[in-house]
């Protein structure tokens, strides 16, 4: 009886008795070449799915904390901001009582003004500085001769004599609302000190929180990237490992055919090596592929 099958080559050959060991034993040296080749390429990309898988999750990790950084930030953010609303609210009271406070100064200066003049039978304050006013304009619209300059500089040195008199007696009788103005104003500007510091806080807290949140999308980027790498690389790997198990079972195979046309020696000789398998299994050994391909057929 003759079996026809196809070598490593695509050839055509023809099996009987007399040259099975010859075909058996050449193809199984080209297939056991190949197996061998297989399982280095697939243990090498098995090595390189776990460090794509490390550096893939490494990534994640660093996402992971960053995204709590944000997070964090964002609470620090909002916090600033209500505080910023609340410190504006104090601000604006101030402003409007230093408003109110003002005015009432005016009206003190003005009333006392209006006392003092009739009390003097002269002029107010506001009204040399109104003199002083048009004789300055008049100086510098060329309307004074250069003879007349020596008068006009004695003139106005005179009225602002006058001026920082009565200016000077004016604020004496408006003392206590003045000193009303000064804590207003030193209130004021606490307040708006405050509103300031608040928001450059919370300025600061955003362009942290933006400048995390652009890193999170930069690193996620590279952990989709590592991680389609990883499948295609386990993908190969599978590849290899499917080709490396069907070359593995066609070396067993060829050895099982062997062994039917063997002699009883080799025969006893292949169940004392599956004896010894089953006892280093028994014992906690970890076998390699091709032994517990033996196991199997046995």
């Amino acid at each position: 009886m003759e079996l026809q099958i196809r070598d490593t080559r695509g050839f055509t050959l023809g099996l009987n008795q007399s040259n099975i060991s010859s075909v058996f034993e050449k193809n199984s040296e080209l297939v056991s070449k190949k197996l061998a080749e297989y399982k280095d390429r697939r243990d090498e990309l098995n090595v390189k799915v776990r460090i794509q898988l490390d550096k893939r999750n490494e990534i994640n990790l660093q996402v992971k904390q960053l995204i709590t950084e944000v997070q964090k930030q964002k609470s620090l953010r909002n916090e600033a901001n209500s505080k910023v609303a609340e410190l504006r609210k104090i601000r604006l009271e101030r402003t409007n009582e230093l408003k109110e406070i003002r005015a009432k100064l005016r009206s003190s200066i003005e009333k006392n003004t209006s006392q003092s003049g009739k009390k003097r039978g002269g002029p107010s304050s506001r009204s040399i500085r109104e003199q002083m006013n048009k004789l300055e304009w008049r100086h510098q619209t060329g309307r004074i001769s250069p003879s007349k300059e020596k008068d006009f500089f004695a003139k106005m040195k005179r009225l602002q004599a006058d001026f920082k008199r009565l200016k000077k007696e004016e604020e004496n009788s408006s003392s206590s609302v003045l000193r009303e103005v000064r804590q207003a104003e030193k209130k004021q500007q606490k307040a708006h000190d405050a509103v300031t510091d608040a928001s450059e806080k919370s300025e600061e807290a955003h362009s942290l929180m933006m400048e995390l949140s652009n890193e999170v999308d930069r690193l996620r980027g590279m952990a989709n990237s590592e991680h389609l790498g990883l499948t295609s690389t386990k993908s190969n790997a599978d590849e290899l490992h499917n080709k490396y198990i069907i070359a593995l079972r066609c070396i067993h195979s060829m050895q099982d055919i062997l062994k039917l046309s063997g002699s009883k020696k080799d025969h006893e000789e292949q169940r004392v090596e599956v004896s010894d398998l089953m006892s280093r299994l028994m014992s906690g050994d970890t076998l390699s592929d091709e032994d517990m391909m033996l196991l199997q057929r046995n």
